[in-house]
C-alpha cells in the first residue's frame, strides 16, 4: 500500500511539471509572435531606405512615385518577377506598376516625365511682374490687383488665383501698423534732432524725465475681427463684433525714468495750460524728487498745445527745469509709449467693466512695471536715433 502510494503520489508530482512546461512553451509562443510583430509595425531589423519605401507608398494622389521605388519596381522586373505580383508586393496599383516599367522600356530610365499635370495661367516671368506690382503698390486691395493682372497679362484671372499667385511670390496680406503721418518738414526736423542727440550716451539719457498721457477706454464685447464659425453661423449672434460708438475712457498722465515709475494723474474734464501746470506741481514735481533725489535730470513733454503755451513755459523757466526739445509727431521715439501699450495690452487682458474697475487697473499695472523693463527701454533711445536717421526722419518700428 505504501509502495502504491508512493507510486501515485510520484506520478501526480511527474504530471504537474509537465503541465506547468507546457503553459511556458506556449505563453512564449504568444509573446514571440507579439514581439514579431511589434518588430513589424516599427520596422525593426530593415533598412532605413525600407521604412522610407513603406513610409512614402501611402500618397495621395498625382503625387510621384519616389525614386528608390521606383528603383525597386525595375529591379523587380529585371528579376523576371510578373507584373501582377509586383503591385502587391509593394501595394501599388497595377496601372502605377505598368507605366513605371514601360517607360524603362521605352527611355531607359526611371524618372519622372517633365511637365506632367495641369500647366499654370502665370508662368515665372509673370509671376516676377506681380511681385514688382504688388510691391510698388502695396495699399492696393486683392480686387485692384486682378483688374490690373487681367489688362497686364491679357489673360483672364480671377481673385482666388491672384491671391494663390502672391502667396506664390512669398508675399501675404498683414494688417498694416499705425504710424502718425509726417510731411516733409517734420521728417527733416526729426532728422536733424535724431543727429544733433546722437551723441548723447545711454547714462544721459538715463536723467530724462518722459511724460505723457493716453486714453483708455471701456472695452465692451470681445474684441477681435475674426471669429470660429461654420458658414450658416454668419448670422449668429455669438459670432457678431459688438461695439460701442462712445465708450466710458479716462485720460491718464504719468511721467517715468530709468529709476522707476513716477506718479499718475487721472483727467476729468477738459485739459488746458492752467490745469497742465497744477498736474506738474502735484505730481511732477514730487516725482522728480523721490527718482532723481536732487541730481539734475531733463524734463520731456511733447508739443501738444498746453505744453507750448506761454504760461506753462514761463512756469518751467521760473521753476529752472530744464526741458528737452521734442520734435512733432514723433512718439515712437518715447519710451514712455511702450509703457502704454504694456498697459493697454493688460487691460484688453483683464477687461474691467466700469470707469472705477478700469481706474484700479490702470493703477495697479503701473505700479507692477519692474525697473529693468524701463532700463531696457530708456536704453533704446540711441538705436531709435539711428533708425530715424537711416530712414531720413521717417518712422520707426518702435
Amino acid at each position: 500500500m505504501r509502495a502504491t502510494h508512493s507510486k501515485k503520489v510520484g506520478t501526480g508530482s511527474n504530471k504537474r511539471p509537465e503541465k506547468l512546461n507546457v503553459h511556458i512553451r506556449n505563453s512564449w509562443r504568444t509573446n514571440l509572435q507579439l514581439i514579431r510583430s511589434v518588430d513589424n509595425m516599427i520596422g525593426y531589423k530593415k533598412s532605413l531606405s525600407e521604412c522610407q519605401c513603406l513610409s512614402e507608398v501611402k500618397m495621395g494622389r498625382g503625387s510621384p512615385i519616389p525614386p528608390m521605388l521606383r528603383r525597386k519596381i525595375v529591379e523587380q522586373y529585371q528579376k523576371g518577377v510578373s507584373q501582377r505580383k509586383i503591385p502587391k508586393s509593394l501595394k501599388l496599383s497595377s496601372s502605377t506598376v505598368h507605366n513605371i516599367i514601360q517607360r524603362f522600356r521605352e527611355s531607359g530610365t526611371i524618372s519622372v516625365r517633365k511637365d506632367q499635370g495641369r500647366k499654370t495661367i502665370l508662368d515665372a516671368r509673370d509671376l516676377r511682374a506681380l511681385r514688382r506690382h504688388s510691391i510698388t503698390y502695396r495699399n492696393a486691395t486683392v480686387m485692384e490687383i486682378t483688374t490690373w493682372a487681367q489688362e497686364y497679362f491679357q489673360k483672364t484671372l480671377s481673385v482666388n488665383t491672384i491671391h494663390r499667385a502672391i502667396r506664390c511670390c512669398w508675399l501675404k496680406l498683414y494688417r498694416s501698423k499705425k504710424k502718425p503721418y509726417l510731411n516733409m518738414i517734420q521728417k527733416r526736423r526729426c532728422f536733424l534732432w535724431a543727429k544733433a542727440h546722437l551723441k548723447w550716451t545711454v547714462a544721459k539719457w538715463k536723467t530724462v524725465l518722459w511724460s505723457d498721457k493716453s486714453k483708455f477706454e471701456v472695452l465692451f464685447g470681445k474684441l477681435g475681427r475674426h471669429v470660429i464659425r461654420t458658414k450658416e453661423d454668419k448670422d449668429n449672434p455669438s459670432c457678431y463684433q459688438r461695439s460701442v460708438q462712445k465708450p466710458a475712457s479716462l485720460m491718464v498722465w504719468g511721467c517715468m525714468s530709468a529709476c522707476g515709475m513716477g506718479s499718475l494723474h487721472i483727467w476729468k474734464g477738459t485739459i488746458n495750460a492752467e490745469r497742465y501746470i497744477q498736474v506738474l506741481e502735484q505730481h511732477m514735481l514730487p516725482s522728480r524728487r523721490r527718482l532723481f533725489q536732487g541730481r539734475p535730470c531733463i524734463f520731456q513733454h511733447d508739443n501738444a498745445r498746453p505744453h507750448t503755451a506761454s504760461i506753462t513755459t514761463s512756469w518751467l523757466r521760473r521753476r529752472r527745469i530744464r526741458v528737452l526739445k521734442w520734435p512733432a509727431c514723433s512718439p515712437d521715439l518715447s519710451p514712455i509709449e511702450n509703457i502704454w501699450c504694456i498697459i493697454k495690452r493688460k487691460m484688453r487682458q483683464r477687461r474691467p467693466k466700469t470707469v472705477e474697475q478700469l481706474e484700479a487697473c490702470i493703477r495697479q499695472e503701473w505700479d507692477n512695471i519692474p525697473i529693468p523693463k524701463l532700463e531696457q527701454l530708456v536704453s533704446s533711445v540711441p538705436r531709435r536715433l539711428q533708425t530715424v536717421i537711416k530712414r531720413r526722419g521717417d518712422a520707426t518700428q518702435w
